[in-house]
């Protein structure tokens, strides 16, 4: 029983993971809500921005980050509770790797627009 439900847990999540990437992706900026403090900036900072691609790379990023809880759920079909804990340090080390990269396109941005100016 315990099998089966960390197996549903991680199909789960990678579900999750993959259409919110998708979402990202295919949203054409406007997913750049969602985005923690991005709302905040004022509109001549958001519309120097481009904000179609932020999302595309966000939303690829967002994507692959459903692939460790495949591989998770396949590992726990052999060692239930292994391939759980697996992928969500996999999961973390990418999120990170994420925030690490929002962190410097986006300090790149800003810092361009300020050579416009």
């Amino acid at each position: 029983m315990f099998q089966v439900l960390v197996i549903i847990f991680d199909l789960f999540m990678a579900v999750l993971m993959f259409f919110m990437g998708r979402y990202f992706y295919h949203s054409e900026g406007k997913a750049s809500n969602l985005l923690t403090g991005y709302n905040m900036r004022p509109g001549n900072e958001r519309k120097q921005s481009d904000e179609d691609g932020m999302c595309r790379i966000y939303g690829k990023r967002i994507m692959g980050m459903a692939v460790p809880f495949v591989c998770g759920a396949a590992i726990d079909f052999f060692k239930p509770g292994i391939g759980c804990t697996a992928a969500w340090i996999v999961w973390t080390v990418l999120f990170v790797m994420l925030c690490i990269k929002r962190t410097s396109m986006e300090k790149k941005q800003s810092s361009e627009g300020y050579k416009d100016k």
